[in-house]
């Protein structure tokens, strides 16, 4: 250790020793794991007072009455307790299997009730005549669902929190069964949901889906057959607005189309078989995920053209779409178009979600409010939801969301829960009257480093990331266990990134560990291996173009599910001491990350791969098949799109495994698609294009906050991004106890 320092590390702000030590407990640390890691990245002994990088949190001052942690004496050995809820020992703190429950969920049945009620609220409006009875509301086939433990009341508001307008998905993930259909609670079989049923036909070529009778759009406005062909003929055909075409709506390269059979069905036609397409309807998809999906123009497969039509060329002209945008205030009557199609920002938006936005995404409080006309209804025909009104309140970081958590002032939230704060969530289970419960994740990364395959800021430096014995050797210098421990509480799997033993698509126990152990030997030879044998005075590694010191920038998203920037500190001390390896730490807001994903720019990108537990519909996390979030290569996927038209053409390997991907939507038989599946994740793994950490754990959104006045709200639901997690739960079952 004493030949090689700490790499270098850029954030805003740093923090002493004494702030380490006091920020180990707030997060719950045991004082043991807080003192070795910083002696570990100290260190000579005598460097006590050396700055250890970190992020200082912001300030909010709508939790100003909670007490500040008190500094310890400058010569104290140790944390000193006192009556702040977040000095909290783990060692004090039992954690353990007991919370995680039982895996249930509500259902939806085919039990239609004999009559129809609603909320006080809506029911004085009918009876002042603002709006129709419940049944003209609702239509004459309302999705019926059985929630997991009893029949709600009626009211009361949800409170949440989210981290500002780059959070869509807190939102989303709630409002998402606005879709098409549906994946059941256990996340293994498709369901109902827009679509009352559904048929495959024409030897896979032709999925034809029968809408429910009689639904509305919230302006009460018809929802029909109609809009899915206004979205297929002014939105997705408008090359405008789509650009690129989505690869889910054709097969082997070529696309398919949408017609419509009077009123209430839809045909989505194709001319190979497609048998896998309602698969990808029901999975968090571009063509599956409904109106409410990250506030896209291009998702989804319907719109309320009934209401966008007076902001499209196709109906007003091209010079008048555009005066109307910049009137607006915008510079093209594309952005324009795209906002006033994003249910969060846009309030006077039509939807047929169970909530609509009446304060948008962009504003302190994200506010929904009920819609009247949302078109299902529990076992005793209540209209659903059962809660009025949700709160998000943004949250300038994480630590605000654990404060207001453990002060009872979050009503129910898996979403921002930090794991490392366990400790102090349990802790203050009685004071915030609440309970806390886990649920692990179906896939296998909470925190993949990412090489950027399609890079070409740096020449050499791409040449070195497009070098597989470089990656691996990447792989082999991190200490997993060591993470597992500090930054999971031990809840994780150390290991690759495929998804769960249990899950039909892992390819086999020997690949969680394929390249994935900690093996300073190897990796070292690998490199030395590779022409990277120079070192500086310091022990690290000088390129061979030009003999400066090999430095690599990792981008980590600060304040979102699990804390990036901390593993990727933690991750490239390792690196730089066991290989010799320089990580540069960029920490980005959510948004430009991401924009900067699409944009190429990234070296290394640090996210998880939730959704790959499913790979063949939500597979960017893991495999450059889509341009939307392909930190591994967002220009190879465009070059897979448009058939080598646009972007940067992938490696052979990275090649064989998008046509795999390919192959897979043609096959009808699902054990025939998971060995596809297999087969693709052993090249991933063999390929280390993407370096998985620890997984398998409840760190994203598998650490809920459930307040004890919450009812239907499941033991133990599924975690993973083709469920929509939580809303395979069907949060409109969800309600408040008045008493």
């Amino acid at each position: 250790m004493a030949d090689i320092q700490l790499p270098q590390i850029t954030r805003s702000n740093r923090l002493t020793r004494r702030d380490v030590l006091k920020r180990g407990a707030a997060l719950g640390l045991a004082i043991p794991t807080v003192s070795a890691l910083l002696a570990a990245c100290e260190g000579p002994e005598d460097a006590d007072d050396e700055d250890v990088a970190a992020e200082e949190p912001d300030t909010d001052d709508e939790v100003e009455e909670v007490e500040e942690v008190e500094e310890p004496d400058d010569d104290a050995d140790e944390v000193e307790a006192d009556d702040d809820p977040m000095d909290v020992d783990v060692e004090d703190v039992d954690i353990g299997s007991d919370l995680i429950g039982e895996l249930e969920g509500p259902e939806v049945v085919d039990e239609m009730p004999d009559s129809f009620n609603e909320s006080p609220e809506l029911a004085e409006m009918v009876e002042a005549g603002e709006l129709p009875p419940v049944e003209e509301r609702i239509g004459s086939q309302p999705m019926v669902v059985r929630p997991v433990h009893e029949i709600g009341e009626y009211g009361g508001t949800w409170r949440r929190a989210f981290t500002g307008p780059g959070d869509h998905e807190n939102g989303n993930r709630i409002m998402s069964s606005d879709k098409p259909l549906f994946w059941d609670y256990t996340g293994s079989e498709v369901k109902p949901s827009l679509a009352r049923e559904w048929e495959v036909s024409d030897e896979g070529r032709v999925t034809t889906l029968h809408l429910r009778e009689g639904m509305h759009w919230s302006d009460g406005e018809p929802f029909t057959s109609a809009d899915f062909m206004w979205w297929f003929d002014h939105i997705y055909e408008n090359s405008d607005l789509t650009a690129t075409k989505n690869p889910e709506t054709a097969i082997n390269g070529q696309q398919g189309y949408i017609e419509a059979d009077g009123d209430y069905t839809v045909r989505f036609v194709f001319p190979e078989p497609y048998p896998m397409f309602v698969d990808v309807l029901a999975g968090s998809t571009q063509i599956g995920g409904g109106h409410a999906t990250r506030g896209r123009a291009m998702m989804g497969a319907y719109a309320p053209g009934h209401y966008l039509e007076q902001f499209h060329p196709d109906f007003v002209g091209e010079d008048e779409a555009q005066q109307i945008a910049e009137d607006a205030g915008f510079d093209n009557w594309v952005t324009y178009f795209e906002f006033l199609n994003d249910w969060s920002l846009n309030v006077d938006l039509p939807t047929v979600t169970p909530w609509k936005t009446v304060s948008p995404i962009n504003e302190p409080n994200w506010v929904l409010e009920r819609n009247p006309y949302y078109w299902a209804v529990d076992t005793e025909g209540n209209q659903l939801p059962y809660i009025d009104t949700i709160i998000m309140r943004n949250a300038e970081d994480l630590e605000v969301v654990t404060l207001r958590a453990i002060a009872g002032e979050i009503d129910k939230q898996g979403r921002h829960m930090e794991l490392p704060a366990l400790p102090v969530f349990l802790e203050n289970q009685e004071a915030g009257d609440y309970t806390v419960r886990l649920d692990r994740g179906l896939y296998g990364g909470d925190a993949n480093f990412s090489f950027n395959m399609s890079y070409r800021g740096d020449e050499g430096l791409a040449d070195l990331m497009n070098n597989r014995d470089f990656r691996r050797a990447i792989s082999l210098g991190i200490q997993r266990d060591q993470l597992n421990e500090a930054l999971w509480l031990g809840l994780g799997t150390p290991g690759s990134p495929v998804p769960a033993d249990h899950m039909p698509q892992n390819p086999g126990p020997e690949w969680r560990d394929r390249w994935s152990t900690f093996d300073p030997d190897q990796a070292n030879e690998l490199l030395d291996g590779i022409g990277l044998d120079e070192r500086d005075a310091e022990g690290y590694r000088l390129r061979p173009d030009n003999g400066e010191r090999l430095r690599i920038r990792v981008a980590a998203v600060g304040g979102a599910f699990i804390d990036w920037p901390a593993v990727s500190e933690m991750v490239a001390f390792q690196v730089g001491e066991n290989v010799g390896v320089q990580l540069d730490l960029q920490e980005l807001e959510r948004s430009l990350f991401w924009e900067r994903v699409a944009g190429n720019e990234l070296e290394i990108a640090v996210w998880m791969n939730d959704g790959s537990e499913h790979l063949f519909i939500y597979p960017q996390h893991a495999l450059p098949a889509t341009f939307i979030n392909a930190p591994m290569g967002s220009a190879h996927a465009i070059w897979w799109q448009t058939d080598g038209a646009e972007g940067v053409e992938p490696p052979d390997e990275m090649k064989r495994a998008q046509d795999l991907f390919a192959s897979a939507f043609g096959v009808e038989s699902d054990e025939e698609r998971d060995e596809i599946a297999k087969e693709i994740w052993e090249l991933l793994v063999e390929e280390q294009w993407s370096v998985g950490t620890v997984g398998l754990s409840p760190a994203a959104m598998g650490l809920r906050i459930v307040g004890n006045h919450m009812g239907n709200i499941p033991s133990q639901q599924a975690n993973g991004q083709h469920v929509r997690t939580p809303c395979s739960s069907h949060p409109p079952t969800f309600f408040i106890r008045s008493s």
